[in-house]
């Protein structure tokens, strides 16, 4: 049993089969989370084939535990459901916009963390994966997602293999803001960050990449501008294609 003093992110998996009934059971409790207006705005694909895993890869930048993994789970914000149900009662849906979107990614990112804290209590391993959002026109051809449906999330999931370190994490008080926002001094920056900047092995990261901070690191390295604004502009497009978003 495993809880959040202790969660790590599992990228390697044992043959044990997940089962349906297993996956099931966490996914109805999941669904137990809040949602805006009871309207559960979101849907969850199921990936078992080894075909589907192998067209999936590339979207996730052919991360093993993509294919390596016994489920693949990906989680959409889903407003087509509840307009085709408004569609077959006499109700006029209007739900093509942004705002929709937001509200339906909301709840499926809500049903996704509390799928997650259960899936710790089972003792399965999962890793999320951010590249959901990166490349999400592959996903949505190779899962044929409808309009009104935008994968948001991706967890890998199974038995874990492995046992590593757990992450490092900001003190409570570098993200907490009393009564109004509390702006970052250079010297809070410093306070806050140096135990982060001190460890082993994000002092080997920097030296590895070449780079004088670790800053450097996400800022040339990880996360550039160059291409967060590639993948804003894939992001936008494929927000028009599932009609979230007008041309």
């Amino acid at each position: 049993m495993k809880n959040l003093e202790t969660r790590r992110t599992i990228r390697r998996y044992s043959d044990r089969e997940v089962s349906d009934d297993l996956l099931h059971r966490l996914f109805a409790l999941a669904s137990r989370t809040q949602t805006m207006g009871n309207l559960q705005l979101y849907s969850v694909v199921v990936t078992r084939s080894k075909e589907q895993k192998a067209a999936l890869a590339p979207a996730h930048f052919h991360q093993p535990m993509v294919e390596g993994a016994p489920v693949v789970l990906t989680i959409c914000a889903d407003f087509r459901r509840t307009t085709r149900w408004c569609e077959e009662r006499e109700a006029n849906p209007g739900y093509g916009n942004f705002l929709s979107f937001i509200n339906a990614a909301t709840d499926a990112l809500l049903f996704t963390q509390t799928f997650c804290n259960l899936a710790d209590e089972e003792g399965l391993g999962y890793c999320y994966l951010g590249t959901t959002v990166y490349m999400p026109d592959t996903i949505i051809d190779v899962l044929r997602l409808p309009q009104l449906v935008m994968p948001v999330a991706t967890l890998t999931v199974g038995w874990p293999a492995e046992e590593p370190a757990l992450s490092d994490r900001l003190d409570v008080e570098s993200f907490v803001h009393e009564e109004t926002y509390r702006d970052y001094s250079a010297e809070l920056i410093d306070a806050f960050y140096h135990d982060k900047e001190q460890l082993a092995e994000n002092q080997a990261f920097v030296k590895e990449n070449g780079k004088q901070t670790l800053a450097q690191v996400f800022t040339d390295c990880r996360y550039t501008k160059k291409d967060n604004e590639a993948m804003s502009a894939t992001l936008l497009k494929a927000l028009k294609r599932q009609g979230f978003l007008e041309d």
